[in-house]
């Protein structure tokens, strides 16, 4: 059953979402803080430390911004979906405690040849006020669902610099570290399961994108925003190769102006696995600044 084509543009049912101080706790060491040190990153991985107010990781907005499409996108083998690429930007820094609601739209479907390109967009309100807290955007990748003709889908120009990165900043990840992250809501089995990533092509199970990418957000926000979620704005990234569990990542960062960077995730032994990537970023907010 090939795609269904006539899903693109038509917005989802709202769904809302809560989450408690738990969730951000559990959703920050699940993306590596506190990894190494667990006394560095106490603003994300603890609510009780004197003298210290619990903040919540930036990327924690993209599971936040989470809801289903308009309906199915048809019937194809789940094992060759791999998310492709990652962007979103925040309205307002997110608070401990909260409850959204989003409604997600696919954009667009686009023929890639030996596969299918996905995009999507979700934005997320206070589920109270209406106030815009995220708008997310998605791409996923479905491996043998090309090929039918329509459109390949632009991309927005992007060139690594022709100089050493500003900044390098390197983190490795645990071995168990997609049995952790997965806790946060994303049960692909592909991430656990042994026999479904071999059905995908692998040989083990892989990190989830989004952990990869939660671990690059908080190399740029500490590395850029002074560690502040107010001063982190958008980021954006393409997934260019699997990370496994307890690979070190690579974060290459290269200043674009004063308000933004690019940057790319790698390997140890070079393979980027987020190309493309950018952020935008902003002042010290006024609290940071008075407590500085």
């Amino acid at each position: 059953m090939p795609l269904d084509h006539s899903i693109v543009g038509q917005p989802g049912e709202p769904h809302v979402r809560s989450w408690t101080s738990a969730d951000a706790l559990l959703y920050a060491v699940g993306v590596g803080a506190g990894l190494g040190d667990p006394l560095a990153e106490l603003e994300f991985t603890t609510e009780n430390s004197e003298g210290v107010q619990q903040q919540v990781l930036p990327t924690y907005g993209v599971l936040l911004a989470q809801a289903r499409t308009a309906r199915s996108l048809g019937d194809f083998d789940r094992a060759m979906l791999v998310h492709a690429e990652q962007a979103f930007e925040l309205h307002r820094p997110i608070p401990v405690t909260g409850s959204v609601r989003a409604v997600a739209t696919v954009t667009g479907i686009y023929d890639k040849g030996s596969g299918a390109l996905v995009t999507s967009e979700s934005v997320a309100v206070d589920a109270e006020s209406g106030e815009p807290l995220v708008t997310s955007r998605t791409g996923t990748f479905i491996r043998g669902e090309g090929g039918f003709g329509g459109e390949r889908g632009g991309s927005s120009p992007w060139q690594r610099p022709d100089r050493s990165p500003d900044l390098l900043v390197e983190q490795q990840t645990r071995p168990e570290q997609a049995l952790l992250y997965r806790l946060s809501g994303d049960r692909n089995p592909l991430h656990a399961d042994p026999k479904f990533a071999a059905r995908g092509g692998f040989p083990r199970p892989i990190l989830h994108g989004l952990c990869t990418y939660g671990f690059t957000g908080r190399a740029l926000l500490h590395a850029l925003c002074g560690s502040d979620p107010a001063r982190f704005r958008s980021m954006s990234g393409r997934f260019s190769a699997p990370v496994f569990p307890g690979e070190t990542l690579v974060v290459s960062i290269w200043a674009d102006g004063d308000d933004a960077a690019l940057f790319q995730t790698a390997k140890q032994d070079g393979t980027v696995v987020i190309d493309r990537g950018v952020l935008r970023h902003g002042e010290q907010s006024d609290e940071a600044a008075a407590a500085a």
